[in-house]
């Protein structure tokens, strides 16, 4: 197990500056789809602005985005808080690549979530319009799934292999295989 109390703090400091004076990272994989976006907007509307963007300083003294690219295109005039963390441009691409995805490995405990979701849906219109957007993708993915991976398989094929005593006896096997109409390659192995 690491030590914990080893690891550096790269939180540098929080700051509050209008959302489209942030420069977005040009190596940003994320791409952010039309439903995500108005479900941030409804998110936005219900509860407010309510986590801060990740960003490092340029040379120049601007604040490059690391994480919280939709998150600042959707209202640009709008002041944001911003954790500024003090990497370099590598390790700035190491975090942009690996947030997601590192969220995306954690798992759920099935009974909580149905709770958390009974007991806030009720309360959150667009916590509700959220997941059965997901839902819905989640259907589409699963429907779209059998078909695409039935026409990228390749059809069984069914092979015969045949030992053969030396180079010659292969070649008149292959010779009377191929006129009696089979399909056939001589391998060496």
């Amino acid at each position: 197990m690491s030590n914990v109390s080893r690891l550096r703090n790269r939180i540098v400091r929080h700051v509050r500056v209008r959302a489209g004076e942030l420069v977005p990272h040009e190596l940003n994989p994320r791409t952010h789809s039309p439903a995500q976006r108005r479900a941030l907007e409804k998110l936005y509307a219900e509860i407010g602005f309510a986590r801060s963007l990740l960003a490092y300083a340029l040379p120049d003294g601007r604040l490059k985005l690391i994480d919280g690219h939709l998150r600042a295109q959707i209202h640009p005039d709008q002041e944001v808080d911003v954790e500024v963390l003090d990497v370099d441009d590598a390790e700035a691409r190491a975090l942009l690549l690996a947030i997601d995805p590192l969220a995306q490995l954690a798992g759920y405990d099935a009974d909580l979530l149905t709770e958390l979701r009974q007991q806030t849906e009720r309360d959150s219109e667009a916590v509700k319009s959220l997941w059965e957007v997901l839902e819905e993708a989640s259907r589409a993915t699963q429907r779209g799934l059998p078909q695409a991976a039935a026409e990228e398989m390749p059809p069984e094929q069914y092979y015969v292999l045949v030992a053969c005593a030396d180079e010659a006896e292969q070649l008149a096997l292959l010779k009377r295989f191929q006129a009696e109409g089979l399909r056939c390659q001589a391998k060496i192995g």
